[in-house]
């Protein structure tokens, strides 16, 4: 059964293919119509794909009792080995 958001979805792409219809009736085969017709068989699909999908579950809530440890050891510096600083500029080999 879909839920009233995916219901809300149908009814907008509904309205959004009249309008659509309208605009072909207009233009005839202008490009951009082409693209909007096109847009809206993808957003026709997907919303399909959605109405069959089941809803994610809900994120856990965090603990506020939780603690997390982070170690005090220093990171292996392979983990950087070829990293750019952040605001310093790229990466450059020091020659000697």
């Amino acid at each position: 059964m879909p839920t009233s958001e995916i219901a809300n979805l149908r009814r907008a792409i509904g309205q959004l293919r009249q309008c659509i219809t309208a605009l072909e009736a207009q233009y005839g085969d202008a490009t951009v119509v082409k693209r909007l017709v096109n847009d809206l068989e993808r957003l026709d699909i997907d919303a399909e794909d959605l109405g069959q999908s089941r809803p994610a579950p809900a994120p856990r809530a965090a603990d506020p009792l939780e603690v997390v440890v982070v170690p005090d050891t220093p990171y292996d510096p392979a983990l950087w080995h070829g990293a750019d600083d952040e605001g310093v500029g790229g990466y450059q080999a020091h020659r000697g």
